[in-house]
């Protein structure tokens, strides 16, 4: 698997918070560094995809979730060529 665009490393973080999440689990799991994924956070905090519990978890909001089914079936034909 070659390098993963913006889009992509999006898709993994609200994958990986869809069911709530801390900031080091999503380092972890989506495979980034600290330093990355503030900049990831807070723009899809910005633009309602992502929110943050009171307990300081992060969850995938219902845009979110709409995002990721869209990827989806956006890259499911991308994959087959």
């Amino acid at each position: 698997m070659g390098r993963r665009n913006n889009i992509d490393i999006c898709a993994d973080i609200l994958q990986v918070a869809k069911y709530g999440v801390n900031k080091t689990g999503i380092v972890y799991r989506a495979n980034l560094n600290f330093n990355i994924v503030k900049k990831y956070l807070h723009n899809l905090m910005d633009n309602d995809l992502l929110d943050r519990t009171e307990d300081r978890l992060f969850v995938t909001t219902e845009k979110g979730v709409h995002f990721l089914e869209q990827y989806r079936e956006f890259m499911v034909p991308m994959n087959k060529m």
